[in-house]
Formats: C-alpha cells, sequence, structure tokens
C-alpha cells in the first residue's frame, strides 16, 4: 500500500471517511477535541516510508457523516475504541497497530490498548488529556439532549457558516507557538462551517469527563499489556510560567502512571503536529 487512498467505511451505521497511505506496519493517527484528518498532514510524510498510516474522521467530523440528529449513542471511551477496531477491520488491518492519540483521542487509544490489548503495538499519546480521578458531571442524558439542542438551533441560524472556520482558526492559532493554523484554507471552510462538525464537538466536550472517569475505571481493571511500549510527548512552547510548568507536570504524572517514556518537544504549542511534525513522528517510529 504506496497510494494514499481515501474512502468511507459505514461503521455504526455512519459513513466514516477513512484514508490510508504508505507502507509498513500499521500506524493509527486519531485527532483531539474538533480535529479532522488533515491536522496531521506534515506528519505523514515523515511516517509513509516506514509504516501504513491510517487516519479517519469521527462522526461529524471531516468528511464524516454525522451521528442521527435525534438519536445515536453519546461518546464513551470503549466506543471509541470499538470505532478504531471497527476501522482497523474495515479496512482489512488485524494485526497489532500504532496508535496514536492526541489530546482527547488519548483517552481513546488508551482505551483500546486495555480493552483490544492483541491488537495493540504501542501506544503515542501526544500531549494528551489529563484528568485524574475525574468525575463526571450528572444527568449524562440530558446534557446529550441539551448540547443536541445548541446545536441546532445555532445551525438555524447559521451560526457554523458565519463563524465555524474563523473559530477554527483562530483555536489553531492559539495552539501554536507560530499562531497560525496550517490546515488547508478551503479544507478548513469546508469542513467547519457546518452544524455537523459544531454538534460532534459540544457532544464530545459535554462528555469529556464521562471519558474520563470511564477511563480511570479501565485503569483499575483492565491493565495494559505488559511490555506495551507507551510514548508520552508533552508540546513545551518554551515559557517558563506557571501555566506551562503544570500542563508539562501532567504530562509527566501520566508517564508515571501509565509506566510510559516522557519527552517534551520545544518549541511546541498544544498541535504538536503543527509546530513539530517531526517530533511526533519520530516518537511513533522509535517504538519499535
Amino acid at each position: 500500500m504506496h497510494d494514499e487512498r481515501a474512502r468511507f467505511l459505514r461503521i455504526g451505521g455512519v459513513p466514516l471517511h477513512v484514508r490510508t497511505e504508505g507502507s509498513g506496519p500499521v500506524c493509527l493517527l486519531t485527532g483531539g477535541l474538533g480535529s479532522s484528518w488533515f491536522d496531521w498532514d506534515l506528519v505523514v510524510p515523515f511516517l509513509t516510508p516506514y509504516r501504513t498510516v491510517v487516519r479517519f474522521d469521527r462522526p461529524g467530523y471531516g468528511l464524516s457523516a454525522p451521528e442521527p440528529a435525534a438519536a445515536g449513542p453519546a461518546p464513551t471511551a470503549a466506543g471509541e475504541a470499538e470505532r478504531i477496531r471497527a476501522v482497523l477491520d474495515g479496512l482489512g488491518l488485524p494485526g497489532p497497530c500504532t496508535l496514536v492519540g492526541h489530546s482527547l483521542a488519548g483517552f481513546h487509544v488508551e482505551a483500546f490498548a486495555r480493552l483490544h490489548p492483541e491488537r495493540t503495538a504501542a501506544l503515542v499519546l501526544v500531549d494528551g488529556s489529563v484528568e485524574p480521578a475525574a468525575r463526571p458531571y450528572p444527568a449524562p442524558g440530558a446534557r446529550d439532549l441539551a448540547v443536541r439542542a445548541l446545536a441546532g438551533a445555532a445551525t438555524a441560524v447559521a451560526v457554523p457558516y458565519l463563524f465555524g472556520p474563523a473559530a477554527r482558526r483562530a483555536a489553531a492559532r492559539l495552539s501554536t507557538v507560530r499562531h497560525e493554523d496550517l490546515a488547508p484554507a478551503p479544507l478548513a471552510r469546508h469542513c467547519y462551517r457546518t452544524g455537523r462538525a459544531l454538534r460532534a464537538l459540544l457532544r464530545e466536550n459535554a462528555r469529556y469527563l464521562d471519558v474520563a472517569a470511564e477511563l480511570d475505571g479501565l485503569r483499575r481493571t483492565r491493565p495494559l499489556p505488559p511490555g506495551l511500549p507507551v510514548t508520552v510527548l508533552a508540546a513545551d512552547d518554551g515559557c517558563r510560567n506557571r501555566r506551562t510548568e503544570a500542563r508539562l507536570a501532567e504530562q509527566r504524572e501520566l508517564a508515571a502512571l501509565l509506566g510510559a517514556e516522557y519527552r517534551s518537544t520545544a518549541p511546541a504549542g498544544h498541535l504538536v503536529m503543527f509546530d513539530r511534525p517531526d517530533a511526533v513522528a519520530s516518537a511513533v517510529l522509535e517504538t519499535g
């Protein structure tokens, strides 16, 4: 497999946009809250000479279809792990895979490794989310209905169409040391002016602490496979302020919790794949 191949796989009744390229052992890249497949574009060329790289958009993001408007399960750690498994199965890639999760998706790939250890070759958590002893807010069903309604109301008055791409650009600029969104502008406009992207983002954000708490439970009951290579790659923006030092301390604590190798890369903002794509690729390739 050498050329890039884009396709749609129907996973759980939802057509998901999936891309595969490169050759060699399989590596799956999945992004954080609000991310699309092209956020990994700068990393992929470093990997494709040595790895078969898989990227996909979760429902509502990128080119993937949304979850049904009035139904569909709310995001869970186990559900996202199952989605990853179904994507790999749909591509005919049953062997062990290196999983790379950025930010929120660090929860997803860690859950996969705990629930499907036989399918996991290594983990790389790219400035992964950290929520020790997370306690979810009450009434998850009501919260999900509320954010669906909010997204629907905003879409009805064209909020995503008018402001979605600008909000995407602003968030990216705040998350990189170079203060620019390196994503292709036409793709960002196409993907972030839709109500489906807003709904996906609001639903994942509303369930953030629930997913963190669920993962805490898996950590107690489903250990990682012995000897599994795990790397925590932390973003260091070079600012020696309290916020940066606290963030790096959280990443070191996550590495200690998982028995992982800790690496920091500087200068880099939260979107490490924009500021230091080489460091992300090195963390993947050096897992073996």
